[in-house]
């Protein structure tokens, strides 16, 4: 309802003022920035800008973006307003805009995503309306600045002067008209440009700011613990059984490969043979470090790794292939684990009667040296 309501009602603004909107262009295509003069009504320039913001909030307000809430409901009522002050009653703007402003109140508790990438435009939306409203605001109230504004370079210079507060003094405003026109762009450009980085310059900044502390803590507190490499099914099943034995875990995960593990788990997504991935995992503090990717060759890589960093950690390397085994011998982890290899002996063994105890699980685990 609140979309429809702003469709309506950006339409009907601009539908209104479309005939004084086009004497102004073609004032200015044929005259330069004299033409401006030729508008009638001091309130058609606002009501279309009004009239485009609101047509253009309509997506933020069909996604239910807080941010679109927001500046919807400061537009309908700045138009309001603004309808109000010129005709001295309620008339079909006034009505569309409280319509809008009521529906937005009613219903504010439904508008609570947020996203940057909607927050960033509508940021931009408000600072390219803001530029508008200050040049075309510029040209028409030219004639009371010292020295006059008749051109639309001077005028979006003055607008970027008065919007960032910088002042430099080289136009002064001396007709009151033209003071309270610069005074509102002022207030305008405080605003838009505060609303700018605090919706898009306050969550990059935090969420950095955030990521940075929360990997600087979980490095400190990477110790004693165990590190698996590999997203595979192995390596899942083996974080599962010592998550719930209550032994701290730290994945590194491979990118570009889908992860099965949980948001709560702690997974680092690099490459497992840079030095600066296996400090960040804690790899020199950890019990023990297990390779189980699918490529035996990435496993035979990561052990070769892990040992130039910590030599006294603890290796486990995974075999996916039995052919592989005495290749990634070669590379001396403490700890051989192929499943292939390990099944196929036990049930061998069940079914001759062999005796499974601990030593013959030991010599299928180690490589034989």
């Amino acid at each position: 309802m609140a979309a429809a309501l702003a469709l309506i009602s950006g339409v009907f603004q601009i539908s209104q003022q479309f005939t004084p909107l086009r004497q102004a262009v073609l004032g200015i295509v044929q005259r330069g920035a004299e033409g401006i003069s030729g508008l009638t009504d001091l309130a058609a320039f606002p009501h279309v800008v009004i009239g485009a913001g609101l047509i253009l909030m309509i997506p933020g307000l069909l996604l239910r973006a807080r941010v679109a809430w927001i500046l919807g409901l400061l537009l309908s009522l700045l138009s309001a307003g603004l309808a109000f002050w010129a005709a001295r009653r309620p008339d079909g703007i006034f009505m569309l805009s409280g319509a809008l402003l009521l529906v937005l109140l009613v219903y504010a508790r439904h508008f609570t995503r947020s996203s940057l990438a909607a927050s960033s435009l509508f940021a931009l939306l408000g600072v390219g309306s803001l530029l508008i409203y200050g040049t075309v605001g510029s040209l028409w109230f030219g004639a009371g600045y010292t020295p006059p504004i008749h051109s639309l370079p001077t005028a979006f210079y003055y607008t970027i002067e008065t919007m960032s507060t910088v002042g430099y003094g080289d136009i002064v405003p001396h007709t009151l008209q033209a003071r309270m026109f610069t005074v509102s762009m002022i207030v305008l450009g405080i605003s838009v440009f505060a609303t700018t980085l605090s919706v898009v310059i306050g969550p990059l900044v935090g969420g950095s700011l955030k990521r940075a502390l929360e990997g600087k803590m979980q490095k400190e507190q990477r110790k004693n613990h165990y590190v698996i490499i590999g997203v595979s099914g192995l390596a899942y099943a083996m974080w599962k059984e010592l998550t719930s034995r209550g032994v701290p875990v730290t994945v590194i995960a491979p990118t570009g490969h889908p992860s099965p593990y949980p948001e709560s788990a702690d997974v680092i997504t690099a490459d497992a043979t840079r030095n600066e991935t296996l400090e960040l995992a804690g790899v020199p503090r950890a019990k023990a470090v297990l390779t189980l990717r699918d490529d035996d060759a990435e496993n035979a890589f990561a052990v070769l790794a892990v040992k130039e960093l910590a030599p006294g950690v603890k290796t486990i390397a995974g075999v996916n292939d039995v052919r592989h085994i005495n290749k990634i011998r070669r590379v001396q982890p403490d700890v051989l684990f192929a499943p292939q290899l390990l099944g196929s002996q036990l049930l061998v063994r069940d079914l001759f009667d062999e005796p499974i105890d601990n030593q013959t699980v030991h010599k299928l685990l180690f490589p034989l040296t």
